[in-house]
């Protein structure tokens, strides 16, 4: 017997599942729109994807004494998930602003009349 629950467990797995289909859905939004940096952030999700599979494994193996290094390796990949999560966000706004500003350079101007 596994020291979760099967209602634990079914939110585990769940949630990984999600996760992935998150990243996959990122990725085909920025395939879509033609913008890399949504992509940087479905890569940038890929840390917390280990970690929570890291999770996982160490559950299903009773919280083994011999894995306890996944729970070292899940909460490092916690903090590069965080990092990397982070810095995709920040890549993504840095260029929501500077399209807007080149969007913006470009607006149309009225034409002024010679009569």
């Amino acid at each position: 017997m596994h020291p979760l629950s099967i209602p634990t467990w079914i939110i585990h797995v769940s949630s990984v599942i999600e996760w992935i289909v998150a990243i996959w859905l990122i990725w085909t939004y920025g395939e879509l729109t033609g913008n890399r940096r949504w992509w940087g952030l479905s890569f940038g999700m890929l840390p917390a994807l280990v970690s929570a599979m890291c999770a996982c494994t160490w559950h299903y193996f009773d919280n083994s004494q011999a894995l306890e290094w996944l729970v070292t390796l899940q909460a490092s990949m916690t903090v590069v998930g965080n990092f990397t999560l982070w810095a995709a966000a920040v890549w993504i706004w840095l260029d929501s602003r500077n399209s807007k500003t080149a969007a913006n350079s470009f607006d149309a101007k009225p034409i002024k009349s010679e009569r």
